[in-house]
């Protein structure tokens, strides 16, 4: 059986982003929730299942949900926390859509609240497997895509340049989002200026961290019809992991992340064609050219020469992270990028609106380059 458009997002909402300090992940969360419940058109009681991803400075753990339904007021049929990096955004709206489809609830919210900013994370810890790859210099997530980006360059020539082509674009949108953490506009030279954090990455290759919330309300397509906003219909998605690392030759390449692109292609009956809009998680530049050639946007290799010229800005052939993404907008570990899509499937982003969005990709990825996962959001066209 397939799920293809039957199950729709009704509702999104995201609160402030970047430093917010006295705030906690907590209350940031309720008032995305709230924020969400609005732009739906539906009541706190409307809700009966709540899927959550604990901040990386919430004290609550894996019993985050538990906290969150009684601050909110719901005893949920349906609820869980999940922590997967990146991937989380992804994976529980996937999760949300499963429930929606088996009957295990009707309308499911999906939660993600921080203060990574302001709250005393800083992505500083060993990044790997285990905590003797900080001993070697394996240092945050930056060193992993620094290896992806080495490699790159070794077998195809890809350059710095290109990189922050995806840095320059993804900046060049978020001047036109009034909600972005870093609106000013770069230039080339501006990211081949910034201090290395992990060669060949400059500063301007890597994501933002950020204080912030954003919820995403799932439910059934035919409910979401009677609902305030247009719905947006799920009309694919998948998800793939692995748990290897450095004993994959390959590794850096996250092959896997192919095998999710597929199975939401496939699921949704189209191909990198029919895409109008893409967001793609770009914790640093080197993950949107591996998404590009994973998609199928270019061939292997290819994605350096594939993002110059003004390729994915707006205006271009495939405009890409249209509100700013990760490296620009704030780093929600990927949740903004499910609410740029529906925007952009609604027609509600204004000068950065991409014009006649059918369909629009939104992908994540989290872990240490192990989980993954991919989303076509489609227009209803009823």
């Amino acid at each position: 059986m397939t799920l293809s458009d039957k199950i729709a997002i009704a509702g999104v909402g995201a609160t402030p982003q970047g430093k917010l300090p006295g705030r906690t992940p907590l209350d940031l969360g309720i008032e995305a929730f709230r924020a969400a419940l609005d732009d739906a058109g539906l009541k706190k009681d409307d809700v009966d299942g709540i899927l959550t991803m604990p901040g990386t400075t919430s004290p609550e753990g894996s019993l985050h949900y538990l906290r969150f339904g009684e601050a909110v007021g719901i005893n949920p049929r349906y609820t869980g926390s999940m922590t997967m990096g990146g991937a989380t955004a992804g994976c529980l709206v996937q999760m949300a859509i499963l429930a929606v489809a088996a009957g295990l609830a009707n309308t499911v919210a999906c939660v993600f609240g921080d203060t990574a900013k302001t709250g005393g994370s800083r992505f500083d810890r060993a990044s790997g497997g285990e905590t003797s790859w900080g001993t070697w210099g394996m240092m945050s997530a930056a060193a992993n895509s620094g290896i992806a980006a080495d490699r790159h360059m070794h077998l195809y020539g890809t350059t710095s340049r290109q990189l922050a082509e995806v840095a320059v674009a993804c900046r060049y949108h978020a001047s036109l989002n009034p909600h972005a953490v870093m609106r000013e506009p770069i230039t080339i030279e501006d990211h081949q200026n910034s201090p290395w954090i992990v060669r060949p990455l400059h500063l301007l290759d890597c994501c933002l961290i950020s204080d912030g919330a954003v919820c995403v309300i799932v439910t059934s397509a035919e409910r979401a019809r009677d609902l305030r906003k247009p719905p947006v219909l799920i009309a694919g998605f998948g998800q793939a992991h692995t748990t290897m690392n450095l004993e994959q030759e390959d590794w850096w390449y996250v092959p896997h992340q192919k095998r999710a692109l597929a199975d939401a292609f496939r699921m949704a009956g189209c191909t990198p064609k029919d895409i109008q809009v893409a967001q793609l998680y770009d914790n640093f530049t080197i993950s949107v050219l591996l998404w590009l050639e994973h998609a199928g946007f270019c061939k292997p290799g290819e994605s350096g020469a594939f993002v110059e010229n003004g390729r994915i800005r707006l205006g271009g052939e495939l405009p890409v992270n249209t509100a700013g993404g990760n490296l620009s907008e704030s780093y929600m570990e990927g949740w903004l990028h499910i609410v740029e899509g529906v925007r952009q499937v609604r027609g509600e982003c204004g000068p950065r609106q991409v014009p006649n969005v059918e369909h629009c990709l939104v992908t994540g990825r989290g872990m240490i380059l192990n989980c993954s996962n991919a989303m076509i959001l489609r227009k209803d066209q009823r």
